[in-house]
């Protein structure tokens, strides 16, 4: 079956296939380890899951790529505060992001590579840009992108139909300079950076290059690992759409004037996750986590299927009653299923089914990854089920399957966690406090005896995880 997806470069529709008709390479953005992933950006994981499973249930081979941003602005600075060692501080994230994704069953990428571990393949790619005009060296040793020298900067975002100001030193377009922080918000271009030299607030965060100790700008890296896995020019890049401007526009940009091929074939970006009606924010305390909605008695499945139940180019509004009626839409599920297993019995079903009455979930998925289309899709299909013996019961059951594995729909209920003893609470809680009163030594004292108990706790600015020592 073809598979049509929207091409954020284009702006169109467009088949989406393998270049070399054997293996779609598919490179995704994935988190900043500095904290817990929020339900906004799980959407978009959640997203990418699904077309990559759909593309494989419709017999497509697929290699995943998606990476970790271990050392930026952020990660820097609160490992810092935390008084950790990067290393330390990003493992731990990293852990707890792999354990977030466990639970909402996302598929592991093929290849998960990290930007601390790329520095030499960022560091060549650098010095490529800088041989062929595209980069300068400032006199402070940080590297920054000449956008100027890039014709087509701003095709994505459609920045090019607009004013831009391109910030080099000294224009007189921007006196304010080139860009030095990894994210910014404009409406408008600007020279950014590619290797940032090293600066106190930077710590023992540095690695040497040809332009002095530092280490490289965010942008950077996803060009450098991407082509490390997937090759100068590939089939799909995905991300949020808040990637769009300046991060895909930037890597689009210093790929394509380093190669002078294209960067990426096909864009898939995924709209906005509102709450309540409103914009996720830290100011209205919305930014969910997965332990938030665990907390509220919500399984990780009903998450998955509650985020699934808006198309991916437009914004999808995130309610409580919306998420419990996910509940029970997976508890119709698993009742389902579990009459027809009592009809099988002990019969199975024919190895290589098909998709049965739920091949239009195969083709709400194959056009333009319609999930919203595709979860109607699964409850007309059991209305048509024929489960009259035990051979169209387990051919059934197969068929239902399919349809939720392409989903990523797990129907086994989640065994509740251990719960944290109130004394552990209670520490934890007075550790806060003193950390809080900035009472370093009362609080390092309490952290000392929660790890005695074997409890560990990991700050946030807004509060703490606590969690069993491994």
């Amino acid at each position: 079956m073809d598979f049509q997806l929207y091409d954020s470069l284009s702006r169109s529709a467009r088949p989406l296939a393998a270049a070399d008709d054997k293996e779609l390479r598919f490179y995704c953005c994935g988190p900043t380890v500095y904290g817990p992933a929020h339900i906004g950006n799980f959407r978009t994981f959640i997203l990418q899951d699904v077309l990559r499973r759909s593309l494989e249930a419709l017999g497509h081979k697929v290699r995943h790529v998606r990476n970790l941003t271990d050392v930026d602005d952020k990660t820097i600075r609160q490992s810092r505060e935390e008084k950790r060692s990067l290393a330390e501080f990003t493992a731990h994230w990293t852990k707890r992001f792999h354990e977030d994704c466990a639970a909402l069953n996302l598929l592991p990428p093929h290849v998960e590579p990290a930007a601390t571990a790329h520095i030499p393949q960022q560091i060549d790619l650098i010095g490529k840009l800088i041989d062929k005009g595209h980069a300068y060296r400032a006199n402070d040793g940080s590297v920054y992108f000449r956008v100027s020298s890039f014709s087509d900067y701003g095709k994505l975002s459609r920045l090019k139909d607009r004013e831009i100001l391109t910030g080099r030193p000294g224009s007189a377009d921007d006196a304010a300079g080139p860009v030095d922080a990894d994210e910014y918000e404009l409406d408008s271009a600007a020279d950014f950076a590619l290797w940032k030299s090293r600066k106190p607030d930077d710590g023992e965060v540095f690695w040497p290059s040809p332009w002095g100790e530092g280490r490289p700008g965010w942008h950077i890296e996803c060009s450098a690992m991407s082509m490390a896995y997937l090759g100068e020019t590939f089939d799909l890049h995905g991300g949020g759409v808040d990637l769009v401007f300046p991060h895909h526009e930037n890597e689009i940009a210093q790929s394509e004037a380093c190669t002078c091929q294209p960067f990426a074939r096909h864009w898939f970006h995924s709209a906005h996750l509102m709450v309540e009606g409103r914009k996720m924010s830290k100011s209205l305390g919305n930014l969910h986590t997965l332990d938030d909605i665990r907390a509220r008695g919500v399984s990780p499945a009903a998450l998955r299927y509650a985020l699934l139940s808006g198309h991916y180019r437009q914004p999808l509004n995130f309610t409580w009653e919306t998420i419990h009626s996910a509940e029970s839409a997976l508890e119709k599920l698993r009742k389902f299923r579990r009459q027809l297993a009592d009809s099988a019995g002990d019969t199975t079903a024919p190895e290589n089914g098909g998709w049965g009455s739920f091949s239009p979930v195969a083709a709400a998925l194959a056009d333009d990854l319609n999930t919203s289309a595709a979860l109607g899709a699964v409850f007309r299909g059991i209305r048509e089920v024929d489960a009259t013996s035990p051979e169209t019961a387990a051919a059934a059951i197969a068929s239902l399957d399919r349809a939720l594995g392409a989903l990523g729909l797990a129907l086994a209920e989640e065994k509740p966690s251990a719960a944290i003893p109130a004394d552990i609470t209670r520490l934890a809680e007075e550790r806060w406090a003193a950390k809080q009163a900035k009472n370093f030594a009362e609080a390092d004292r309490l952290r000392d005896q929660l790890k005695a108990q074997g409890w560990t706790t990991l700050d946030r600015k807004d509060g703490y995880d606590l969690e069993p020592l491994a």
